[in-house]
């Protein structure tokens, strides 16, 4: 798409659609490099409807970088439950940790600066830099690369570094053609780009070109090949896993473990999990290795789990033992205590099998 260029007109009617129809968003409007930091992190693999409501509970309780770079892991996490990914928050605490120690907890408006910093990648940078301080970079998110490849017309795979590459090129020739853009005009800019792909040029189904500001240059609708562009190029198959959860309980309290700091999931608690379908006999074993004796076995109803590139099929076991006084490198949790706990989504069927969180 390099060879292809946007026009301070089309730039222009593009602002004025996102001046009358952008949606009212918590994040948007304050003014607040951190609410625009921490909104395009949570909305990174999260749907907008989701995030709203998560983002202001969690802006209540850390209003601030140093809040959050105060905050212990548990709430972090439990802050962040639902969401899914939770390297995202984890990188949110220590970037924060960055910023309260080389910026005085202060988001840096330069674009390279940054880049630097833990959990920020070209695209958030860009964000941050363009949306929060009005400064002439791009950020190129799939909406972007969706409503450019149709505009232009272009084929090439969305999914390639190319795609990114080009659309990033297109962006910075009008900033460099165009030097005396505002600061809210370039923040303007780069929301409208996002917004057109969000509410107009959507990716499922044909989009809403009677809706759009680029009708009338857009290449993909007079030849009538939006259906096609953007050309994505097919996902490899999820792998699957299998899992077999050991749901280990007295009459009172619930076992969880914490995983590893590292992987999939890392630092989060569960219920003791192993891979593959373990028979009765190794279920007893491992039981017996955690330092509990099965008083009684039952089978749960089988639960699926699908991560981006990976897919669990688990199996599950309530096993009852005797009180329980103590357990190393674990939890043992009342229903009550448990709901103030970071339980990932995977395990959310057997959560509300057991009515955790009523």
């Amino acid at each position: 798409m390099s060879e292809y260029e946007l026009s301070k007109k089309e730039a222009d009617s593009l602002t004025a659609w996102f001046d009358k129809n952008k949606r009212d968003l918590p994040w948007r409007g304050t003014g607040d490099p951190y609410d625009v930091w921490l909104s395009e992190i949570m909305l990174q693999q999260t749907r907008v409807e989701a995030v709203k409501e998560k983002f202001i509970q969690f802006r209540r309780e850390l209003p601030d970088i140093i809040s959050l770079s105060e905050v212990s892991d548990d709430r972090l996490m439990k802050l962040w439950e639902g969401m899914g990914y939770y390297s995202r928050a984890r990188n949110l605490k220590k970037c924060a940790g960055e910023l309260r120690d080389l910026y005085g907890g202060v988001l840096p408006s330069s674009f390279e600066e940054l880049i630097r910093l833990s959990g920020i990648g070209p695209y958030t940078a860009g964000a941050i830099a363009s949306i929060a301080y009005g400064n002439p970079v791009p950020a190129v998110d799939g909406n972007v690369l969706r409503v450019l490849a149709r505009l232009f017309e272009d084929a090439t795979d969305i999914r390639s570094g190319r795609a990114k590459k080009n659309c990033g090129e297109i962006i910075c020739s009008f900033y460099r053609k165009n030097p005396g853009l505002g600061a809210d005009y370039i923040s303007s800019f780069t929301q409208a780009l996002m917004e057109l792909g969000a509410l107009v040029c959507v990716p499922n189904g044909q989009p809403h070109c009677e809706a759009c500001p680029w009708n009338s240059v857009c290449r993909a609708h007079l030849n009538n090949t939006a259906g096609r562009i953007p050309y994505r190029s097919a996902l490899k198959g999820r792998r699957i896993e299998e899992r077999t959860l050991l749901i280990i309980r007295d009459e009172d309290r619930f076992l969880l473990r914490k995983r590893p700091e590292s992987g999939l999931l890392a630092g989060l608690y569960e219920f003791a999990g192993y891979d593959g379908f373990l028979s009765r006999a190794q279920i007893i074993e491992e039981t017996e290795k955690l330092g509990f004796s099965a008083l009684h076995i039952r089978r749960l109803p089988d639960s699926r789990h699908i991560f981006t590139h990976l897919e669990w099929h688990m199996h599950a076991f309530e096993i009852m033992v005797a009180d329980i006084d103590s357990v190393p490198d674990g939890l043992l949790l009342t229903k009550k205590e448990l709901a103030e706990f970071a339980v990932p989504s995977a395990f959310s069927k057997y959560i509300s099998y057991y009515s955790l969180k009523d």
